[in-house]
């Protein structure tokens, strides 16, 4: 599919869902190589081109709807369950970095520990388990079921489940670590 294919398509599951959301293919510094993102502050949805031009059709459009999963989480949390709601103004990349959306503004902190423990984190982030539940059934009703589509859908899995109270003791780490560098 080309842009305006693109395009077209998150134009039709905005209008479904009742998003607003702008979408921009240029994306922003330090997610080059990133399939997309979705920025809440912005609402924009950002797709990489050229990623998604050389993926297989089922795989672009289960990134894109996993992102679009995101711009509804944000933008009516009402619909989705209290851990989703509480989970939603953290991020938590691989080698520690960890991000808390105050308001409109984004603060950051490091935490100590390996990869192993942050890349689990992220996956079992509820509101990233929800995008990728949600995409691998959009996709599979749009493109069908296949073992490429549950494979690319069980690879965004954590190793290790983190409970919610798991998350709660992370997000407490996070707000501490972020109110701590701020005196």
């Amino acid at each position: 599919m080309g842009q305006t294919e693109w395009s077209t398509l998150v134009g039709s599951i905005c209008a479904e869902r009742g998003l607003s959301v702008v979408l921009s293919w240029d994306m922003p510094q330090g997610y080059e190589t990133a399939n997309g993102t979705f920025d809440p502050v912005a609402k924009t949805l950002f797709l990489n081109p050229a990623v998604l031009q050389s993926a297989p059709e089922y795989e672009a459009m289960f990134y894109l709807v996993h992102e679009l999963r995101h711009a509804e989480q944000y933008q009516h949390p009402e619909r989705f369950d209290a851990m989703i709601r509480v989970s939603l103004p953290y991020v938590v990349l691989y080698d520690g970095t960890c991000f808390r959306l105050r308001g409109e503004t984004w603060q950051e902190c490091r935490l100590d520990g390996g990869e192993e423990r942050f890349r689990d984190a992220y996956l079992g982030f509820p509101y990233e388990v929800d995008a990728n539940e949600f995409a691998a059934q959009r996709v599979k009703a749009f493109c069908g079921d296949s073992p490429a589509l549950r494979q690319l859908r069980d690879c965004w899995r954590p190793k290790r489940i983190w409970s919610n109270e798991d998350y709660r003791r992370l997000f407490r780490e996070i707000d501490e670590r972020i109110e701590n560098s701020a005196r």
